[in-house]
């Protein structure tokens, strides 16, 4: 092979058992946590997202295909939206407020996944891009599948005053960790946003 060629095939599809491994893909979702939190989304790159990974770039866009979506993948292996949804639709529209409340505060309140949470977040707070992103993949991959199974009048508008809520409850407490809010018991705020969520979500 002629150094010419070199290139060339190493911008291709990524070849070996690597390519395709769980762990490679994982280890460039932390990657980009990572990253995305030290750096912004508009300056994170698919370059230095490898780098931290351990990997070639070509690895990341056989992956991932392009930073945003890497972006919308770091926040849908973080949410798990997947494994949520059914978990707050159990048991009909009763109580939905509540149990929404008490499983969104519940994942922010294990440290490690908080980490990752904050680092979106992060990213959210300084890039208009990646807080769009964060919106929409709130309202859509979350709260309005959900609003959509209760069947209410205007899901989309109901997921979006829910997501708003939430994402701002989460950026006070968490990440500016504005007091009394940052210190407040997750029960007490369970009891008081829950029946916010349950009017956006189930109120005709």
């Amino acid at each position: 092979m002629s150094p010419e060629e070199a290139p060339a095939r190493r911008r291709g599809r990524p070849t070996g058992s690597r390519a395709g491994a769980p762990e490679t893909r994982e280890a460039i979702l932390a990657a980009a946590r990572s990253e995305f939190a030290a750096r912004g989304y508009a300056k994170a790159s698919i370059r230095g997202i490898a780098r931290t990974a351990g990997v070639d770039p070509a690895l990341v866009h056989h992956h991932f295909g392009t930073k945003e979506k890497l972006f919308g993948a770091a926040l849908e292996f973080t949410f798990a939206p997947a494994l949520v949804v059914p978990e707050i639709l159990e048991g009909g529209p009763e109580g939905v407020g509540e149990r929404l409340a008490r499983r969104f505060l519940s994942t922010w309140e294990v440290p490690e996944v908080r980490e990752r949470l904050i680092a979106v977040m992060r990213s959210a707070l300084t890039e208009d891009a990646a807080a769009a992103m964060l919106r929409e993949f709130v309202s859509r991959e979350l709260l309005l599948r959900i609003a959509a199974q209760l069947d209410v009048p205007e899901p989309h508008l109901r997921a979006e005053l829910a997501a708003s809520h939430m994402v701002g409850m989460a950026v006070l407490r968490y990440v500016l960790q504005v007091e009394p809010l940052a210190s407040a018991d997750p029960e007490e705020l369970v009891g008081l946003v829950a029946p916010a969520l349950q009017r956006y979500l189930t109120e005709r």
